[in-house]
């Protein structure tokens, strides 16, 4: 491609994306690794982005075997994608990059559809004689789940793309315990069991559970909700809807904290300077007043809501831009490195980013969760009141506080015990080795309260679920006789405000393997059981003949205390899951 092409100055939004990782020359990326300014692009830029197609049932098996690669468009209601339309037209003599194109059968009102999420494939099977060291961020964003949620309530499969397994399977509470440590933010569990989906395996469950203050132990919050009120907002399940949202966390704050209220549409206005919650009647009228028509400027609207945010910090207090958006955010590229260098330096200065997802059409997953990545916050997405009650009221702490920061783990396998693992799910929050000991490599944040869980599916060397031949000329031995460890655990995390990191670590001993399934615990089983639907919505690579039936039954047997009823409307959503693909065949 020639140089010129990869100006980002010639390339226009969403588009340029595409074009850049044409440009990019690096053979492989290791995921978050970096803050520089080329570096913080390449989570974004890296991975393939690809458009959700909206398809009839009947195209649901043929979907399900292949992830879209190209943009489908169809009919679009008045109104709908005029911002998107524009900007793409604004750019005299700039012609696209090349894409292939094709019409699918129109779909709930032949709405047009722009959905945009990363391909990033299933981590891939290690031997641990080769690789023995596993490297991540920890991340706690749960929007996968409930985006998974509206496309089945809509009839539709998820695009496997659409599945982040690690925020499927950390949208629920497994009850471990928390730290009984003054001063340390979590504590830390382990479980391994065999494989519901592969009785040679066995899968290795690390639960971290964050310390959860009380409402009065919360520091004071500055907070500033930046809402997108763009003419694509004007849906029941995007501006209503959000508007409703902000109303619960407004009633669920303290008389001591602060909302400031910035909009953008073709500008960017704020619609509520820094206003005190015992002031609550002006913080619900503004929310209230909030209207959709006009374009999508979120690049202005963001640069506001920060210098807001700026006004009216406190230095001993919680300082957060909350963006609410379907997504359909015009930034232009430029723009979109310096509003990345923005967040990333705020972030560092104190002021951190929450984004919250709403409505379809025009969702782009991708750039939405990177953007809270670079933030230092998480990234949610409400399809339905109730989710709204869940991340704003319920969790809210979990939504708003941060207790730990830059958290990474690191497990090292005993090649004497354990023959191969694989990591399942995390596929965008992978690191190099060597980040994990240097302080300036960002990794995934944990908020009050939180839980958080990592799986493993592990072969054992006196198992028979070795998939992987052995090295003609590699290592034909283990280097340590020591069969009394499984593996070795450690944790990094930096407390807020903090730029050094603390190390928790601790062995895994081999001796607390269980022999059956059925003795493992509830928290388990039905961990086990999210991620095996997880695994089958992107394709099933790893699962054999586990099915929807077996995750719904195996679920069911592990449903514990379930307050809200989140674990019984997972049974649902699988036996949702299970007709739509009976109605395909």
């Amino acid at each position: 491609m020639p140089a010129r092409l990869c100006s980002p100055k010639l390339l226009f939004p969403f588009a340029a994306l595409a074009v850049l990782a044409a440009c990019e020359t690096e053979p492989e990326r290791q995921g978050n690794a970096s803050k520089s300014v080329p570096d913080v692009l390449a989570p974004i830029v890296s991975a393939p982005v690809v458009s959700a197609p909206v398809v009839r049932p009947a195209h649901i098996q043929s979907m399900a075997k292949s992830a879209p690669s190209t943009v489908y468009p169809s009919r679009a209601m008045p109104g709908a994608g005029v911002a998107y339309s524009a900007m793409r037209h604004s750019h005299a003599g700039l012609a696209a990059p090349p894409r292939q194109e094709r019409l699918v059968p129109p779909n709930r009102g032949h709405m047009e559809n722009r959905e945009k999420y990363a391909h990033l494939g299933e981590n891939p099977i290690r031997g641990v004689l080769e690789r023995p060291v596993s490297t991540f961020g920890l991340d706690v964003d749960t929007g996968a789940y409930a985006n998974m949620r509206r496309f089945l309530k809509q009839g539709r499969r998820p695009v496997p793309d659409a599945i982040r397994i690690e925020g499927l399977v950390n949208y629920f509470d497994y009850g471990d315990a928390g730290p009984d440590q003054p001063g340390r933010p979590f504590a830390t569990t382990t479980e391994i069991a065999p494989t519901p989906w592969n009785a040679k395996t066995h899968l290795l469950r690390i639960g971290i559970k964050a310390y959860d203050p009380t409402r009065a132990e919360r520091p004071k919050a500055n907070l500033v909700f930046l809402v997108d009120v763009s003419g694509s907002m004007n849906s029941p399940d995007k501006l209503p809807l959000l508007k409703t949202s902000l109303r619960l966390l407004v009633n669920g704050l303290a008389p001591r904290d602060s909302i400031a209220i910035v909009t953008y549409a073709n500008m960017a206005t704020v619609a509520l300077p820094a206003t005190p919650l015992k002031d609550k009647a002006t913080i619900l009228a503004a929310i209230e007043g909030l209207q959709s028509g006009g374009g999508t400027n979120g690049g202005a609207g963001i640069r506001l809501a920060y210098a807001e945010a700026r006004k009216a910090y406190n230095e001993d207090g919680i300082n957060r831009v909350i963006l609410a958006t379907d997504g359909d955010l015009n930034v232009g590229v430029t723009s979109f490195r310096a509003l990345i260098d923005m967040i990333t330096r705020e972030r560092k200065q104190g002021v951190a980013l929450t984004v919250l997802g709403f409505g379809g059409g025009n969702l782009n997953d991708h750039l939405l969760e990177q953007l809270a990545n670079k933030g230092d916050g998480n990234y949610a997405y409400i399809d339905q009141l109730d989710e709204a009650q869940k991340v704003l009221r319920r969790e809210a702490s979990a939504t708003l506080q941060i207790v730990a920061k830059d958290v990474k783990a690191q497990i090292e396998f005993n090649s004497a015990v354990v023959a191969e693992y694989r990591l399942i799910g995390y596929e965008n929050r992978q690191l190099a080795r060597a980040d994990f000991n240097n302080d300036k490599v960002d990794a995934g944040e944990i908020g009050a309260g939180h839980h958080v869980t990592a799986l493993y599916e592990i072969a054992l060397v006196e198992g028979a679920g070795r998939r992987l031949d052995p090295l003609r000329y590699g290592t034909a031995a283990p280097t340590s006789g020591d069969t009394s460890e499984l593996a070795f655990l450690r944790l990094r995390y930096k407390a807020p405000g903090e730029t050094k990191s603390t190390l928790f670590e601790f062995p895994i001993k081999a001796r607390s393997v269980k022999s059956s399934l059925d003795v493992a615990s509830p928290q388990f089983r039905f961990a086990a059981a999210v991620a095996a639907f997880g695994q089958i919505l992107k394709g099933g690579k790893y699962t054999n003949d586990m099915t929807l039936t077996k995750v719904a039954d195996l679920a069911r047997t592990a449903l514990g205390p379930d307050t809200y009823g989140y674990r019984r409307e997972f049974i649902r959503l699988v036996e949702l899951a299970e007709s739509i693909e009976l109605a395909a065949r």
